[in-house]
């Protein structure tokens, strides 16, 4: 959400001012631009030093630049409030808010600030009693009122040894707010998604198990392209290399299909939209050896019984969610997609093929047909998977939307 947009960091003189290093990174590994504007004050706080390392971008602190006393630029702060996607002020102390709430300028930063066009947010940073004085309540009432976004302060422990109200929010939930903001207006905004992903692996013994080639990576493009559309995704995947680190998203690791049936079941209820990518095994070894199984002879035979079906048991108990599954098929696909729609109670299911040498476990890319469960059929062509995934929840919000 926060990819390519430009950011504008104004900092000024609190203690919490050291916290903005991290904010900087958070913001830069999220995939923003960011220039960072200092008050003088905040300069003893936190180093431009610094702050321009990470944020790859001059640390500005003044109208004119200067090298060994002779002015060299000017930095220009209507370009700086054209130049930005939102400003974000943190920490922003009593005496900064004040002057921003009345509109005086006398440093880059409120010159900046009454330039800027876009979104402004600002994190308060003071001491408990700085915080519910009158005058501090008033500017925060009165930049409210401007369209400024409040990010508010949380209880803590405070410079002054005191504990209360007026600690600045952490780096990470600063972000988590914009990001929130930002997605209000999203197609899936207040939407809970529930998706399985990856292969799962059924232990034999302690060193060998049941598996299959799936990387999870369709799984885990759907969860972001839902995140990117403003869900809460809480993301349920077998054994896989992939990660993914979005406020958005809650990754749950787990390895056999029984874990995955559990923790499904454990959130299943709460979703508004729950997609089955993962590829369970079907069946399980029915013990599990409790020590390395040793080559005594030149056959081996491991009785298998049935997997609990995670998707039927989700299609029986299904009450507001739009449930969507998969099916990777080699023959008859068409029909047997229908069949499984049908048999699992599904709104929808996802068709790919293993005959198609584009599509399939391990791939960068996927094919597929999505049908819904008034058998309405969409074959897309072959695409990234991160493009499959833009695709299928097109086909979803489409439906839900309706």
């Amino acid at each position: 959400m926060l990819r390519g947009k430009h950011i504008l960091l104004g900092i000024t003189g609190g203690i919490a001012a050291y916290k903005t290093t991290f904010l900087v990174r958070l913001l830069i590994k999220a995939g923003a631009d960011v220039k960072v504007v200092l008050t003088e004050s905040a300069s003893s706080f936190v180093s431009p030093l610094t702050l321009s390392t990470l944020s790859k971008n001059p640390t500005l602190t003044a109208f004119v630049q200067k090298e060994d006393e002779v002015s060299t630029a000017w930095n220009n702060h209507v370009e700086l409030g054209l130049w930005a996607d939102l400003m974000l002020i943190a920490p922003a102390t009593a005496n900064t808010l004040s002057k921003m709430a009345n509109g005086t300028c006398d440093n880059l930063l409120l010159a900046t600030y009454l330039s800027a066009k876009c979104p402004v947010f600002f994190a308060p940073a003071m001491d408990l009693d700085m915080y519910k004085h009158p005058s501090s309540q008033a500017s925060f009432e009165k930049l409210t009122s401007f369209g400024n976004i409040m990010i508010p302060a949380t209880s803590g422990e405070l410079a002054s040894g005191l504990h209360g109200e007026g600690r600045m929010a952490e780096p990470e939930d600063i972000v988590a707010f914009i990001h929130t903001y930002l997605a209000k207006d999203l197609p899936l905004s207040g939407k809970k998604v529930l998706i399985t992903a990856g292969p799962t692996h059924e232990a034999i013994d302690p060193v060998r198990f049941i598996g299959n080639h799936s990387s999870g990576r369709m799984g885990f493009e759907l969860a972001t392209t839902a995140a990117k559309l403003g869900a809460e995704v809480i993301l349920v995947s077998g054994p896989s290399h992939l990660n993914i680190e979005h406020p958005f998203v809650q990754l749950i690791r787990v390895v056999s299909g029984e874990e995955m049936y559990n923790r499904v079941h454990e959130h299943y209820a709460n979703v508004d939209i729950a997609i089955c990518a993962a590829a369970v095994a079907d069946y399980k070894p029915s013990t599990v050896a409790e020590q390395k199984i040793k080559k005594k002879s030149d056959q081996l035979t491991i009785d298998l019984v049935k997997n609990k079906d995670i998707l039927r048991s989700l299609g029986e108990q299904k009450s507001k969610q739009f449930l969507v599954g998969f099916a990777l098929e080699t023959e008859n696909e068409l029909e047997n997609a229908q069949g499984k729609l049908k048999r699992k109670h599904l709104d929808a299911i996802v068709l790919n093929s293993l005959n198609d040498p584009e599509a399939g476990f391990g791939k960068p890319t996927n094919k597929i047909t999505f049908i819904d469960k008034n058998l309405a059929i969409k074959t897309f062509d072959v695409k990234t998977k991160a493009e499959v995934a833009a695709d299928i929840f097109q086909e979803i919000i489409s439906r839900i939307h309706a």
